[in-house]
């Protein structure tokens, strides 16, 4: 179980490796938008993410992607995404091919 369990969220955020800000040139996860992942007994997901800027214009579109292909793995059975803003985002939550990506190494 374990093993399927691990499997799963490797797989979830693989896909979430795929979400990109139509404004940044660097997906969601490697952003350090994603705050954290849940999955429960069941295989419900539950996503908490934030954004760039609180007043960021492409939320719907974020959260609508990002629900639209985690929902894409066979084994989920629903997605929530919580948007959040505690703590605040900021460049230091980038990975580093995320910051080498935008110049900021």
């Amino acid at each position: 179980m374990t093993t399927d369990f691990l499997a799963l969220e490797e797989e979830i955020v693989k896909m979430l490796k795929t979400v990109y800000d139509p404004e940044i040139p660097v997906n969601v996860y490697d952003l350090g938008l994603i705050y954290g992942v849940e999955v429960d007994d069941d295989k419900n997901v539950t996503i908490a993410m934030t954004l760039t800027a609180p007043a960021c214009p492409a939320v719907d579109f974020l959260v609508e992607d990002v629900k639209m292909k985690v929902e894409s793995i066979s084994e989920v059975k629903s997605v929530t995404v919580n948007i959040v803003f505690e703590p605040e985002w900021h460049h230091g939550l980038m990975s580093e091919e995320a910051k080498l990506e935008l110049g900021f190494l």
